[in-house]
């Protein structure tokens, strides 16, 4: 998994570990973050299901007609709706659109925590005075601490976001078809 760069430099990456049952079938993932190839903590009790419903809403989000793309022209700006679907546009509002905190119900605290909220930003485009303009831009701001409560931060485009989930669900299959194909468990 090549993982996503973060601000300070690193890699973080996602690894989904595959949950099974008593007969060692995979039936749902949990997730191992990694910085520069460490293992960093341990997120996301069950969590394959609500990763793969989130990579489809971003993909609907960019999609041509959908309806973020009235709003939002270019394609990397168009995120899903969070929560109930109401639009939270207004810089300094940071809706989350998930939040992975524990592993297992058993964990506690500082085991990790994985979380991705909404940024809009404006900055002033052009020459000074009244003839520049807004450019309002949407962002993803993923967020990683470690078992340590050291964090790391990525800001992504839609784009990003949706290479990121997609890569993460294609890590999952192989692991469960390479597990199917060789008999391990």
């Amino acid at each position: 998994m090549r993982g996503i760069t973060c601000q300070d430099g690193s890699s973080l990456a996602v690894v989904p570990v595959a949950a099974r049952d008593r007969g060692g079938a995979a039936y749902e993932i949990t997730l191992e973050l990694r910085r520069d190839g460490a293992v960093f903590g341990a997120v996301g009790e069950r969590c394959g299901h609500r990763i793969a419903a989130l990579a489809e809403r971003v993909a609907a989000a960019r999609a041509d007609g959908s309806p973020q793309s009235g709003r939002w022209p270019d394609p990397d700006d168009r995120f899903p709706e969070p929560g109930g679907g109401l639009p939270a546009d207004a810089p300094g509002d940071e809706p989350e659109l998930f939040a992975f905190r524990h592993r297992e119900r058993a964990d506690g605290a500082g085991t990790g925590e994985l979380r991705c909220t909404l940024r809009t930003t404006a900055r002033w485009v052009g020459p000074g005075g009244r003839d520049g303009r807004w450019r309002i831009a949407r962002r993803a701001v993923v967020e990683a601490w470690g078992a340590g409560g050291r964090g790391v931060r990525a800001v992504l485009t839609s784009g990003e976001l949706a290479g990121f989930l997609a890569e993460v669900l294609a890590e999952a299959e192989r692991d469960r078809s390479s597990r199917r194909l060789t008999g391990r468990r």
